[in-house]
Parts: C-alpha cells; structure tokens; sequence
C-alpha cells in the first residue's frame, strides 16, 4: 500500500503479528485481566499523585489495557512508569506523558483529534475513548499497519490509521480540534497549527533533543495562537 494510505478499522484480517499479541486470557475477549490491579496503581501512584485530575482522563487510563499495546515479552512492565521498545527504533510513552498530554488537549465528546505518530496505538486508544473520532498518522508503515489491526481488533471503530509524513498534517480531515503529536520535532511544523479550528489546542514537544518541552498551542479566533510550556520532556524525533 503506498505512502498516505488510510488503514481504517477492519482494514486487515485479525489473524496478524499484531493481533497475534492479543491472546486468549489478556482480558479484551471477556476473560478475567490479569492486570486490572497493576492498571489502578498505576492510575493512583503515577498519574493521579502527579497531578492529572480530569475525570474522562483517569477513566480512560484505567480502561485501556496499555499491556495488549506491548509486546508479550515485555506484558509484566506495561503499567511502570517507563517507555518501552515497540520496534523500529520507537517506543510506547510512559503512563504518566499519555495521561498529562491527554490533560493538556482537554478532550470532549463530539470532538475531532489528528494524532501523529500512531506507534503501537496506546495514545490513539486512550485519546479514542473521549472524542468522536481519531485520525492517526505513523511514518513507519510496518506500525501503522499493526496500529490499526491491533485497534480494530480490540472495537475501536472510531479510529483512522494512515501510514504518512505527520509534518503535513491531514489536510483532508482538518481542521482539528485536537492535534497530539508523539515525536518531536525542532520546530512546529506550521502545517499542524493551520489544521486547528479556532478554539483548538495542539500538544507537541519541540526543540532539539538535549532540551526538549512539551507545548500546548491555542489557536483563538482570529486564527492567533498563544503557546504554554507544560514540561520537559524527552521524545524520539520527529523524522
């Protein structure tokens, strides 16, 4: 499938290397989780104690099941406070990031999100659970084809998944309430910030990688932005 194909839900057979994660016994086919203690303290001992208190945030923190978005091997360290490899040099973002990015966007009902760099699909899943739809872009395509198997195969129909340069946006979607970005470039991309609608936030770490902050940028009406450093941070870079 070439570059900027959209991946929509459904769009590959289950029976995948992706969906291959997702094994009889991990919860998301009614059996009991396993992990449904460690997700609690995870939310109480990581996020809430940091000072993520948004209500829709916490849930969604407590029901997505980060460790069906890991690799098996890796399934016992899904709900410490650490990134994780997922392959191709990328990683899954540790709880707390996910949790305070999601904060910053302040996510509602009926609310359209461009999320670039899908990864494995953890961000796109929690984000999924608190707007009415969510286009995610992925440079690597091997990724974004597992990202958008691994959603479909866990019921998220209102996901997007395009295997794409996130620098351009998706024109044909915006604009955005919502643009997430899960890599970091050193500067914003402007094309990110011409995708918002008036009222939209943008939440992007920018700045070489020894000095990295986590942004978020509000387009007002008039089409200005004011910009807010949250935190610093450290992400891979945007390629």
């Amino acid at each position: 499938m070439p570059p900027g194909s959209a991946f929509p839900p459904g769009a590959f057979p289950r029976v995948t290397r992706a969906a291959g994660w997702l094994r009889p016994g991990d919860g998301h086919d009614g059996a009991p989780d396993p992990f449904a203690l460690d997700r609690e303290r995870m939310v109480a001992e990581q996020i809430e104690r940091r000072g993520v208190r948004d209500p829709g945030v916490l849930g969604a923190m407590r029901e997505v099941r980060r460790h069906l978005f890991v690799p098996p091997a890796r399934q016992s360290e899904a709900y410490e406070d650490s990134p994780l490899p997922i392959g191709h040099g990328q990683t899954i973002s540790q709880p707390y990031i996910v949790a305070l990015m999601t904060e910053l966007a302040r996510p509602r009902p009926g609310e359209t999100a461009l999320e670039i760099g899908t990864g494995c699909g953890y961000q796109t899943a929690v984000l999924a659970r608190l707007v009415r739809h969510v286009y995610s872009i992925e440079l690597v395509e091997e990724l974004a084809r597992q990202a958008a198997d691994r959603l479909a195969a866990l019921g998220y129909a209102n996901v997007t998944v395009r295997a794409g340069d996130g620098r351009h946006g998706w024109p044909q979607h915006a604009p955005f309430d919502i643009v997430l970005a899960a890599a970091a470039p050193e500067t914003v991309p402007p094309a990110l910030i011409e995708q918002l609608r008036p009222g939209g936030r943008l939440i992007i770490p920018s700045g070489p990688a020894h000095a990295q902050e986590l942004l978020r940028i509000v387009k007002d009406e008039e089409g200005g932005t004011r910009t807010e450093v949250a935190a610093a941070v450290r992400f891979v870079p945007m390629l």
